[in-house]
């Protein structure tokens, strides 16, 4: 029976197999260094010349980078070791000898790397990254369902668009024109309306000609909904989920997180609550600073990475002004010249990670903003509908999962947290 080097542990002093990789070895003469993995972690297979049968000693010396193999051995400890254990092998079964590798430990420019990504994904970062990755989306799962919150699917294909249509993707419907969706919040206000608490998890596209380190132009978000939830509430459930998020990949994901050299005392104090300062506020801020911007214009990279070098934690910034805000936002009923928003700005320069907001539940302003809008409202109709029949205060949020990841992380760029990234003038593999 197989077992996993994730669950070597348990079998200290005992012989297992192993079904692995050869992802690296090297040799001393009469000692075969082995290193192996098998998607669950990476181990040192040591095998002793004097101490296998001659055919076990050849077969190891035949295999090549990335060759499959079944491997027996015992467990033992090995405080120098990553992982903390090692295998002694006794034996080898060869699966299949792979051809020359093209990924190999001299340095590789980065679109070389991108054209092979489907091998990319093998080495021992991009799996740290990648096994983060699960992580949260396991996270993400976790913390609603303990808070009773219902996952609801929104369409992919819509028909309409959630906050323009300068940045979508076009598409046949038969007969109709549609779009890859931007986002589900629109579906998913219908759905907190039907069950309260909702949220998806799910793909979304943005058309974008971005090249900078923190856009991709397919990437994954989760979107909650909440009726009867105002914004601070909503600010509340969001920094609780944030804090979650990042406890949980301490807790999990030491291993991998070491392998990415990451500082995790950084991370270590990413707790509830989180610093506020409202968009003016964050203006003055920037201008006292020297930086050339006035109120009324929105916050670019360069900005939200000097606002958030101001704090330790993830910061709140509120209150944008509605003008470059989307139409379905709350206004302040102290100011409306600005709405109920919040983004919440990662530290370490990752940027905007959550965009939220209370949404508009009055029928009127709606209808206003309909207009305001040039809005089609035929195709809105439906969303209308949610103001008639039952309206009540509600907020939601959109967390980028990659985003998330590349900051939890520390990698350098976005596309490296997500198996097969979709960039600009990028299609391939």
């Amino acid at each position: 029976m197989l077992t996993t080097i994730s669950q070597i542990g348990k079998h200290v002093g005992e012989e297992v197999r192993l079904g692995v990789w050869l992802f690296n070895k090297r040799s001393s003469g009469k000692i075969q260094f082995l290193q192996l993995r098998d998607g669950t972690g990476f181990i040192q297979g040591v095998l002793v010349k004097q101490e296998v049968a001659p055919k076990v000693w050849e077969a190891a010396k035949a295999l090549t980078q990335e060759s499959s193999l079944y491997v027996r051995g015992v467990v033992r400890e090995d405080e120098r070791s990553k992982s903390g254990y090692e295998l002694t092998v006794t034996d080898i079964e060869p699966i299949h000898i792979a051809e020359e590798y093209p990924i190999t430990k001299k340095e590789h420019g980065v679109e070389f790397l991108m054209d092979h990504r489907h091998l990319w994904i093998r080495s021992m970062r991009q799996q740290a990254i990648l096994s983060i990755r699960s992580a949260v989306i396991q996270a993400v799962y976790e913390f609603f369902k303990e808070r009773g919150f219902y996952k609801v699917d929104p369409p992919i294909l819509t028909p309409t668009s959630a906050e323009g249509t300068t940045t979508l993707f076009h598409t046949q419907y038969f007969d109709e024109e549609a779009y890859l969706s931007q986002s589900g919040q629109l579906y998913m206000e219908a759905a907190a309306m039907a069950l309260g608490r909702v949220f998806s998890f799910g793909p979304t596209f943005r058309a974008e000609k971005s090249k900078t380190r923190r856009h991709l132009i397919e990437f994954w978000m989760i979107e909650p909904e909440m009726a009867f939830v105002d914004h601070e509430e909503n600010l509340r459930i969001q920094e609780d989920f944030v804090s979650y998020i990042v406890q949980y990949v301490l807790k999990n994901c030491q291993l991998e997180l070491k392998r990415l050299n990451r500082d995790t005392a950084k991370l270590e104090n990413v707790k509830a609550p989180f610093p506020r300062i409202t968009y003016t506020e964050a203006i003055e801020m920037l201008q006292k600073d020297g930086h050339e911007i006035q109120w009324g214009e929105d916050f670019g990279a360069p900005h939200e990475t000097a606002i958030a070098e101001k704090f330790d934690k993830p910061v709140f910034i509120t209150h944008y002004p509605a003008s470059i805000k989307a139409f379905y936002m709350k206004p302040d009923p102290v100011n409306p010249d600005v709405v109920l928003c919040a983004d919440l700005i990662a530290p370490e320069g990752y940027g905007e990670i959550i965009g939220g907001s209370q949404r508009i539940d009055d029928l009127e302003l709606m209808q206003k903003r309909y207009e305001e809008h040039n809005l089609n409202p035929q195709a809105y109709q439906w969303y209308l509908d949610l103001r008639k029949y039952g309206s009540v205060p509600h907020s939601g949020f959109g967390l980028g999962l990659e985003r998330t990841v590349g900051w939890i992380c520390g990698t350098e760029h976005v596309r490296e947290t997500i198996p097969f990234p979709r960039l600009l003038n990028r299609l391939y593999p």
